[in-house]
């Protein structure tokens, strides 16, 4: 019985086929595969949000979703969407307020306050909070994170207008 499977899917653009074994999880393939290791493992239980990858729109867990599920979907990681400059300005107010420091849970967070400001424009500093409690820091403590976003947020909004 051959416990691999054939996959393919878009990987920040680029089209990827690869032959796995079927327990890989996506944050394991990226990382190892595909050598893009901005998404990082943390708890391996989904709580921390180290692995949070972009799947089809959607933030997911990559350590809660085997490779396969992902086979003909489209993927994104912090790689990518730094690349395309959509979360640059997010990025930018992460620096500026500090909301950051050993970068571990930075990609992560950076993702998670990207959808929630794509669904969301206007959150409020607990929608924010409650948003983002599914990301674990351990060396900045919230308020620089809270704050960088609420930033972003407001600028996005008044270039809207």
């Amino acid at each position: 019985m051959d416990k691999n499977v054939d996959i393919s899917l878009s990987v920040n653009g680029q089209e990827v086929s690869r032959r796995v074994p079927a327990r890989t999880n996506l944050v394991d393939f990226v990382r190892y595969e595909l050598e893009l290791t901005g998404s990082h493992v943390g708890c391996e239980h989904g709580v921390c949000g180290a692995c949070t990858i972009r799947v089809n729109g959607a933030i997911v867990r990559g350590c809660l979703m085997l490779a396969a599920q992902a086979d003909g979907a489209t993927v994104e990681t912090i790689e990518g969407v730094s690349e395309s400059s959509e979360i640059s300005d997010l990025q930018a107010a992460f620096h500026e307020r500090n909301a950051l420091q050993c970068g571990f849970c930075t990609p992560g967070f950076l993702l998670t306050a990207q959808e929630l400001l794509s669904q969301n424009p206007s959150p409020s500093r607990d929608e924010i909070r409650e948003f983002i409690s599914g990301n674990y820091c351990r060396c900045t403590g919230y308020q620089a994170i809270v704050d960088a976003i609420e930033r972003v947020a407001g600028e996005r909004r008044q270039a809207a207008e």
